[in-house]
């Protein structure tokens, strides 16, 4: 009995601290409540200051800020060539790397052109290995390279399951996406930690938010883009080198064309250089972001579901994605006499109708 008294008298006490026992559901709501608002005007304030506040200073002179020379992989079309301009407006020189020299000595002259600054075109092939990038440094080692651009990649046709993707592609996809990156960071790293400051921009994608069924090895290879830029941050964190992860959803670009859905401009498909406008701007402001303010929004809608909603989603959108570019390769086969090579399948689906 005794034992029982002390319980109701405890219990009593309880009931005395916090008047009834819906009070402590109460608080606990709250606290919940208060740390998930805070939580969201944090990220918030953080998108303000990445996508806005950082424009009104994003016409700075990146080549004192890193030094006189960037080098932009993939540099002869799509957000590459965009970014590769962006840079020339803020004073730098640059380099450009792609596979087709025609194309490069195009821009590199337009950009010489309207901006006055210095160019060097570098024609080589991503996918031949490490002969590649002896031919790189050879031609940049004299250079001050302020900024690196990791933007060159290799995509699916168009999505589709694993082993409906030519082998051929996928030993591009792994060589391209994973080496590139990796070998031109270790190329040109070293003279940034001498001088103490520069910039690497990692191009990752939003297909890496959670798992992409249907472009499965396209989105691990950009897994991989994301965890290396991510780890090399904390690395050299002190050494002054800024270091940018960079996620962007569907852009307007090569890479889409097999889609009408993505070949129209639209508020979340920019074009390239909607895109690279709003991304540069970005540079020293965040290490980890989409680089425009609409995918910012997606990716916070896209991180906060579960798993198996996101592989369910983007399943059926691959798949509607798949049909479309399937309807436009029938309408556009009698156009090139043969698509048995993997040059003329893609010139089939990126010929306008």
């Amino acid at each position: 009995m005794a034992a029982i008294d002390r319980f109701e008298f405890l219990f009593q006490e309880v009931v005395k601290v916090f008047g009834d026992i819906r009070d402590v559901f109460a608080y606990v709501g709250a606290i919940y409540t208060s740390r998930k608002l805070l939580h969201i005007l944090r990220r918030i304030c953080g998108c303000l200051n990445v996508h806005f506040v950082s424009r009104l200073s994003d016409k700075c002179d990146l080549a004192q800020k890193f030094g006189e020379w960037a080098v932009i992989t993939g540099a002869s079309e799509g957000i590459g060539l965009a970014y590769a301009r962006e840079l020339a407006k803020r004073n730098l020189n640059i380099i450009l790397i792609s596979r087709r020299l025609e194309k490069l000595q195009a821009a590199a002259t337009a950009i010489e052109e309207e901006f006055h600054v210095k160019t060097q075109c570098v024609a080589v092939d991503f996918s031949v290995g490490k002969d590649t990038y002896n031919v790189i440094w050879d031609k940049i080692k004299d250079k001050e390279i302020g900024v690196l651009v990791n933007n060159v990649g290799v995509m699916y046709d168009f999505p589709q399951l694993f082993l409906d993707v030519p082998e051929e592609r996928l030993w591009q996809i792994v060589n391209i996406n994973v080496a590139a990156a990796t070998m031109m960071t270790h190329m040109i790293l070293p003279q940034m930690v001498e001088r103490g400051k520069g910039a690497i921009v990692i191009v990752s994608s939003g297909a890496c938010t959670q798992i992409t069924p249907m472009m499965t090895v396209y989105a691990g290879t950009k897994s991989f883009l994301d965890y290396f830029a991510q780890g090399l941050r904390y690395e050299y964190k002190n050494k002054g080198i800024t270091i940018q992860s960079l996620r962007p959803f569907y852009v307007n670009t090569k890479m889409t064309r097999y889609s009408k859905t993505l070949t129209s401009h639209s508020f979340l498909v920019p074009s390239a250089e909607n895109f690279a406008s709003h991304a540069v701007a970005t540079l020293g402001h965040s290490g980890r972001t989409t680089g425009y303010w609409p995918h910012t929004l997606q990716m916070w809608l896209f991180e906060s579901i579960p798993e198996w909603l996101w592989m369910w989603g983007a399943y059926r959108l691959n798949q509607a994605l798949q049909r479309q570019a399937l309807e436009r390769l029938d309408l556009r086969k009698p156009r090139v006499k043969s698509a048995d090579s993997m040059d003329n399948f893609e010139e089939l689906l990126q010929t306008k109708p």
